[in-house]
């Protein structure tokens, strides 16, 4: 009486079996995910309910042949998803007299999670086209960008690029200014239209104002006989971007002036004035404000460029860009020069050491260089010039844990042991992108980096 009680009033369907698959016991409620009759189970061997597609397959009839506990997924004639785990019973002698199943209806659990998984799918597809969408909007396929800061300003540029608004980028030689621009121009409404650049410490003083507002026919002896076109009416419709503006001669900030005031422009020799729509966004790795005050730049041209400044930190200030920057110009000039060349990851190492005072530019020229001139299909760190290998060994000297200061003070081996770990723990935190590569790098198990990340995550 009491058996048969527990059985009826569990929550788990259980069904118990001899040692021939002949149903013992179960509770009532049981069939009915099986689509069967309550009364009509005790007794029917589980051999002939699996040849008859009732259960499929059976968890008794397994356990029978198995002789082990098992667990298993069955599908029901009804359409419903059963979980259920079969238990073998042995006599004192071994052998086996009964198999005791436990049946759960999984049938919502697992429609819950095909609707997860096909939410996933559908979350992951939407945001393969964002990113996709973003990319062409942006316009910036070859850019390249990890670090916050980056990811800030396109965000910024991605903000202000379908208004006319004059953006001002502010920042060192070499961080791409120029990249930046274009990548503003490619998201605004005129990107149909030309980008022009000019870069306004190349052109000569005396050529400049030609060069910026063209000329009519007979203005200058030798020149073009039907005139020329200046540059700033190359851009009508579209985008002039004047780089290195602080090299703009003092007589020609106060015509350009004008022109961003009036949006016409009047070329040397000529008497007409032409109207002229274009977009202006300006650079510089000058400080302007200081030049302002030093005579060297008229403040309302400051004013009228100076209404979306936005500053491009150099490559030190965002070194998480830096490898893959790195991978990017590899890949870059393998492809431009048909080789396969490629970089040991002691070099990988040392490069993202390397403060890059030249930024983008110098680590652009630098890979070139190296692809051009090393025989070798690997390029190490040996390969590299004596500059940057000697003031990374510099650096790193200056910023290492020093285990002989240590031992002047009082000695204290735990303490001095996990500084040690903390910065190999650290220095293969910022090398690695997973946990994985981080166990490789330091020899050890992917579970204890978990361990000793999140044991020193202050110090990371």
């Amino acid at each position: 009486m009491e058996l048969n009680k527990i059985i009826e009033t569990s929550n788990n369907n259980i069904t118990i079996t001899d040692e021939k698959g002949i149903i013992l016991r179960s509770n009532r409620e049981h069939w009915a995910i099986y689509d069967m009759q309550p009364d009509t189970y005790i007794g029917t061997s589980v051999y002939q309910l699996e040849k008859e597609g009732l259960l499929s397959p059976s968890i008794n009839a397994i356990v029978l042949k198995e002789k082990k506990f098992t667990r298993i997924m069955q599908h029901t004639r009804t359409g419903r998803v059963v979980m259920s785990t079969g238990y073998p019973l042995f006599n004192k002698e071994g052998h086996l007299v009964r198999v005791i199943s436990y049946s759960q209806d999984q049938t919502e659990i697992w429609k819950l999670q095909e609707q997860y998984e096909e939410l996933q799918r559908k979350v992951k597809g939407y945001q393969t086209e964002v990113e996709d969408l973003r990319e062409k909007e942006l316009g910036h396929h070859s850019f390249i960008a990890r670090s916050n800061q980056t990811q800030q300003i396109l965000k910024t540029i991605q903000n202000v690029a379908k208004t006319d608004a004059t953006i001002l980028f502010l920042g060192p030689s070499g961080v791409g200014k120029s990249t930046f621009a274009r990548a503003l121009h490619n998201q605004s409404n005129r990107i149909k239209e030309p980008f022009i650049e000019v870069n306004c410490s190349t052109i000569p003083e005396s050529l400049f104002e030609s060069e910026i507002f063209g000329y009519e026919p007979g203005s200058f002896t030798g020149g073009n006989k039907q005139g020329r076109q200046g540059l700033i009416e190359q851009a009508d419709s579209g985008t002039l971007f004047l780089d290195e503006i602080g090299e703009l001669p003092l007589a020609l900030q106060a015509k350009l002036l004008k022109v961003l005031q009036e949006k016409k422009i009047k070329r040397i020799g000529g008497k007409k004035e032409r109207l002229i729509n274009f977009r202006l966004i300006a650079a510089t790795n000058q400080d302007l404000e200081k030049m302002v005050n030093e005579g060297k730049f008229r403040l309302d041209l400051y004013y009228r460029l100076n209404v979306i400044p936005i500053q491009i930190p150099s490559l030190l200030e965002r070194k998480e860009d830096i490898p893959i920057l790195i991978q990017h110009y590899l890949q870059k000039t393998n492809d431009k020069y048909q080789t396969l060349k490629k970089l040991h990851p002691s070099t990988y190492e040392v490069l993202t050491h390397y403060e890059w005072p030249g930024n983008i530019r110098e680590l652009e020229n630098l890979i070139e260089r190296l692809i051009l001139t090393i025989d070798e299909p690997a390029i190490y760190p040996k390969h590299l010039p004596l500059a940057i290998t000697g003031a990374v060994e510099q650096n790193e000297d200056s910023s290492s844990f020093s285990i002989e200061q240590e031992l002047n003070g009082k000695q204290d081996l735990k303490k001095t042991l996990e500084k040690i770990e903390i910065q190999l723990i650290a220095k293969a935190y910022k090398q690695c992108k997973t946990t994985y590569e981080m166990a490789d790098y330091l020899g050890i198990s992917q579970p204890s980096v978990i361990y000793k990340l999140k044991k020193y995550k202050e110090h990371l």
